[in-house]
């Protein structure tokens, strides 16, 4: 049971048991069957505490959203072959951007779970805009760096700028993270002898790649 917290570290290190034992719960037990009852017993305290860091439980979902978000952002990062991308051409990031949702899929299955009973959650509370704002603010940081790739394609040619910025992030983000998400959660067509998941994700990746790789630039 929780006693009374005191200090900044503790408070912080408090917030993130709640959002971590929430985002547990969130991901196995879909986030309308969980209550705040139930987070708050799951980490030893009552009720009232977890309102003292959340107003309310669609704050506390848009809070664990982020949170994990952000987590796999900077997992991310460490991924790059180069700090910032310095030398890369534009094919070269956007391959790596592709390759983030099979990543994605191999170690991050629980999140695509999560993210996929948090747009349902979203849709069907009616979450305002103010409460979301903690999580679009997080997206548009996401966009931003997609935007530098855009840029980039527009500068070396190596990927086809025809379509508007808008268009190919929105495409190419859905088609990959639907996909994902469908094979993490089990909504997929499985033959009798089987299939493997990763051969199949590396073919749309690699269709998505060749559709945006331009024959006007440096590498193909």
């Amino acid at each position: 049971m929780w006693t009374s917290a005191r200090g900044e570290e503790t408070i912080e290190a408090r917030r993130k048991e709640l959002l971590e034992k929430g985002f547990e719960l969130f991901s196995t037990k879909t986030i309308e069957t969980v209550s705040m009852r139930d987070v708050a017993s799951a980490v030893g305290c009552g009720s009232a505490s977890i309102y003292r860091y959340y107003s309310s439980k669609p704050e506390f979902v848009v809070a664990v959203a982020t949170r994990k978000w952000e987590q796999f952002s900077e997992e991310n990062k460490k991924r790059r072959p180069k700090a910032d991308f310095a030398g890369m051409t534009a094919a070269d990031i956007f391959a790596f951007y592709l390759d983030s949702f099979l990543q994605m899929y191999k170690n991050q299955r629980e999140l695509l779970r999560f993210n996929q009973f948090f747009n349902v959650y979203v849709q069907s509370e009616h979450i305002e805009a103010d409460t979301l704002y903690p999580y679009q603010d997080m997206i548009g940081r996401l966009k931003e760096q997609f935007h530098n790739l855009y840029r980039k394609a527009e500068q070396d040619k190596t990927l086809r700028t025809d379509e508007t910025e808008e268009k190919m992030f929105s495409k190419t983000l859905h088609l990959m993270l639907a996909a994902v998400t469908r094979y993490a959660v089990g909504l997929v067509y499985i033959p009798e002898s089987g299939f493997d998941a990763m051969e199949e994700l590396k073919f749309q990746r690699d269709a998505i790649l060749a559709s945006y790789q331009s024959t006007g630039g440096t590498v193909l």
